[in-house]
């Protein structure tokens, strides 16, 4: 019986009395415990990789949410600005389509309703503006297949060759073209 009282003790239990049993308990537990952190670092590795792909797809899916949503707000009313551009073409022909002198003689209900129409051609015009869509006049401007869209050619000595001298429909653009110019 040990001197505290309870069960004998073991061979190898008491470093005071078997100095060999202590010492070969004591590496088989230094390789048991090596072994046992060799288990563990590779358990980290493991899971420090998991955690960095996964932390890595997960940033990637957020650029990618962002830039669809980005995507969204910049081309999410490209259709409804498509149809605008047709009102804005229709204000601008019926405005075209008064003769300056008329216009200048214009009275009375005539000349509200005409500059109730220029009112709100500008409208149009600025609120298209503030949502990116610019309208463009290449009247004037070397013609460019890139960015033009030829209807028919004019002779006209007055002007180099290839200059756009008349505009059948003006071109718009957001970001790229949203109609040929």
């Amino acid at each position: 019986m040990s001197e505290m009282g309870g069960a004998p003790a073991g061979p190898g239990t008491d470093p005071s009395r078997d100095p060999e049993g202590a010492e070969m308990t004591e590496l088989g537990n230094s390789d048991a415990f090596a072994a046992e952190r060799e288990r563990l670092e590779g358990e980290v590795a493991t899971f420090k990789d998991k955690f960095l792909r996964a932390f890595a797809e997960a940033e990637n899916v957020r650029r990618r949410a962002d830039k669809e949503v980005a995507d969204a707000r910049s081309y999410g009313i490209s259709a409804f600005a498509r149809d605008m551009l047709n009102v804005a073409d229709d204000l601008g022909r019926a405005l075209g389509a008064l003769e300056p002198d008329a216009k200048a003689k214009a009275e009375g209900a005539l000349k509200g309703l005409i500059e109730g129409l220029e009112l709100t051609e500008r409208s149009l015009q600025k609120a298209l503006e503030k949502h990116g869509v610019r309208k463009l006049e290449p009247k004037g401007e070397r013609f460019n297949p890139n960015h033009h869209q030829a209807m028919f050619e004019v002779p006209d000595e007055s002007v180099p060759s290839g200059t756009v001298v008349q505009v059948v429909q003006s071109g718009y653009v957001r970001g790229a073209s949203d109609r040929p110019r």
